[in-house]
């Protein structure tokens, strides 16, 4: 993949460490020039641009950007929640935001979905329902921006259901298919597993997880329901 190009310079700590994570070639500049002088010959993949106190620095190299004096292909403009309102006459200067401080999988999700619509980017091995995002790749989960605390086989629990929405499984299924054919719990452990990640999830969000009278569980819906 093309590099990403990322203002200012130096980077964030936070910021660097999550793009290293992940796996992105990024380099930083601290103004339009230096973004020219680096510029690949077939341009940035994308670029990050992070306002600091002052937002008007950020807003001036997305100006750049649009103006087309430096050749990227999407822009993420990362801003603190008091920007907020400061950014309605300007949202044609960039294609997304995301608020900072950032949790590392919402800014890994933001970035492969706007290069994705953009045909910029491979596919990351990632469930996504709802509110709910899932990093196979990474083993971690959010539900609304907020990362969860799972146990592994509260994790496993979860991606299986998450990656069958509104399909309905025994608790003798999940079983088998969760903790392997070797595991001889009971049923009980199905139930203590599911009202864990209900409480996890949050009153809001409990009833993801469906309980089928008789039956088992299920997550969502189908696109029958």
């Amino acid at each position: 993949m093309r590099p990403l190009l990322v203002f200012p310079d130096p980077v964030p700590p936070e910021l660097a460490q999550t793009l290293d994570i992940g796996g992105w070639a990024w380099k930083a500049a601290a103004d339009t020039e230096a973004a020219r002088s680096d510029e690949p010959a077939d341009g940035w993949v994308g670029a990050i641009v992070m306002a600091g106190l002052d937002l008007e620095p950020a807003l001036r190299f997305c100006r750049s950007v649009h103006n087309g004096d430096v050749n990227v292909g999407s822009l993420l403009l990362l801003v603190n929640g008091g920007h907020l309102q400061s950014l309605d006459p300007h949202h044609d200067l960039f294609d997304d935001f995301c608020l900072h401080p950032f949790h590392p999988l919402e800014l890994e999700i933001r970035l492969k979905h706007l290069f994705r619509r953009g045909g910029q980017a491979d596919d990351i091995d990632l469930i996504e329902y709802g509110p709910l995002a899932m990093n196979l790749e990474t083993y971690q989960a959010v539900i609304d921006s907020r990362p969860l605390d799972l146990t592994y086989m509260e994790y496993e629990l979860l991606r299986f259901l998450a990656a069958h929405p509104g399909k309905v499984f025994t608790r003798e299924t999940l079983l088998n298919r969760v903790w392997g054919y070797d595991y001889y719990g009971g049923a009980r452990t199905v139930d203590v597993h599911v009202r864990r990640l209900r409480s996890k999830l949050g009153e809001e969000h409990a009833n993801l997880i469906q309980t089928v009278r008789s039956v088992g569980y299920s997550f969502g819906r189908s696109r029958w329901g």
